[in-house]
């Protein structure tokens, strides 16, 4: 791989997503991952289906499509953690490995002597990176974290929604996503250290703590004006009209963001009625009177179908963007320009789909050469780099340790 990460050593012990979401960002920039899993079992993701990828008869693999969008790039190591066999061959692969990502319970991994304190022991310069859904401190520290649960205790769900629906969750995992992204950040950072210290140092990433970061401005609506909107729908809590509309065939996104923009928006729909209208004419009074505006414009809107309206407001230079279904996200022909849809070769599978990582270097490209792989699909390659040899390899599989 030609990426900025070339030679820098990750061992992957994580599951489900945001883990493997961070690994997947630091393989696809040129790190050499491992990933361990259970023998058997895997990744519990490999389960989360249909859909399967299908191999190359035809016939469903044990890929579903949630573990593909999160584990390319990695090699896959099927090996048992709770024997000290399996525990032995971590503690060696940590000693050469320069980050470790984990998202075990609080403490989970002691009992197998992989904790922070135990690594560091054989290896010094090793950034071990934990992902949890609280942190490993404070009172609920020692409890389990899931997206869905996050995404309500972060607050994210108060603001997502509408009062006549209730509170409604983002359609993907966000909370684990954005973990996912910010653990790759502190990693880089981590390595950054090492590189000017020779010290390595543990990385505690929570959910919790990532999702109320992410409330950014409406964060700050409470804290500095105690401000508190609720459920708004699609509208903004700041700006106003910036928000989807019914036109005669689908929904459209209007985002106005300043008066000059509110002005040519009036024209472009046939309401230059409203130009000088006090209700309307800063955002301040449009916020004031939102109720008004919102049910002007709605019908405004719904006279035209959506393609109609794209032509005639992008000719007026007023931002907006169809509401696409993701078939139509993967037409679009700047998603196809910008090369965001890839198809990668499989030994078994043959051409799978992927989705690539939105990061583009002018000096070290990101390059995709490993598809999502099988589980234990590496084992054996793992092993030999690690120095065994076949008949030691056979007897860690008779025995049940690898797979």
């Amino acid at each position: 791989m030609s990426g900025p990460l070339k030679g820098v050593k990750v061992l992957d012990l994580s599951r489900v997503l945001a883990g493997p979401w961070a690994g997947q960002v630091l393989a696809d920039m040129g790190a050499d991952v491992v990933k361990v899993e259970r023998p058997g079992a895997g990744d519990d993701t490999r389960q989360w289906g249909p859909p399967f990828q299908k191999d190359k008869n035809g016939d469903d693999t044990r890929q579903s499509g949630y573990y593909m969008a999160a584990n390319r790039g990695k090699k896959s190591l099927a090996l048992d953690l709770s024997t000290p066999e399996g525990q032995r061959i971590v503690r060696n692969l940590a000693k050469e490995a320069d980050v470790l990502i984990e998202n075990y319970k609080l403490g989970g991994l002691d009992k197998y002597g992989l904790d922070y304190k135990s690594l560091k022991a054989i290896n010094s310069k090793l950034v071990y990176c934990s992902i949890t859904g609280f942190g490993h401190t404070g009172p609920m520290a020692n409890r389990a974290g899931y997206d869905f649960i996050i995404q309500g205790m972060g607050g994210l769900m108060s603001i997502t929604g509408h009062p006549d629906t209730g509170p409604v969750k983002v359609g993907v995992a966000i909370s684990d996503l954005s973990t996912g992204m910010y653990a790759s950040i502190a990693i880089l950072g981590a390595l950054y250290h090492v590189k000017n210290t020779g010290l390595g140092q543990h990385i505690d990433m929570s959910l919790l703590d990532t999702q109320v970061g992410w409330l950014a401005n409406q964060a700050m609506n409470w804290l500095v004006g105690e401000k508190m909107l609720g459920m708004i729908g699609n509208a903004h809590p700041n700006i106003t009209p910036y928000q989807t509309f019914e036109t005669k065939d689908g929904h459209i996104i209007v985002a106005v963001g300043n008066d000059g923009q509110f002005e040519r928006y009036l024209k472009a729909i046939g309401r230059d009625d409203l130009l000088g209208d006090a209700r309307f004419i800063t955002n301040s009074a449009r916020l004031e009177n939102r109720d008004e505006l919102t049910a002007i414009l709605n019908d405004a809107m719904k006279l035209k179908t959506l393609d109609e309206w794209m032509v005639a407001l992008e000719k007026a230079v007023v931002p907006c963007g169809p509401v696409n279904t993701i078939d139509r996200v993967f037409a679009d022909p700047q998603v196809k320009a910008r090369g965001m849809e890839l198809s990668m070769e499989h030994p078994t599978m043959g051409k799978v789909p992927q989705v690539r990582t939105p990061i583009v270097y002018s000096e070290t490209p990101l390059e995709y050469t490993k598809a999502p792989p099988e589980l234990g699909e590496d084992t054996d390659d793992v092993l030999r780099s690690m120095g065994l040899d076949d008949a030691q390899i056979e007897d860690l599989r008779a025995k049940g340790i690898v797979a």
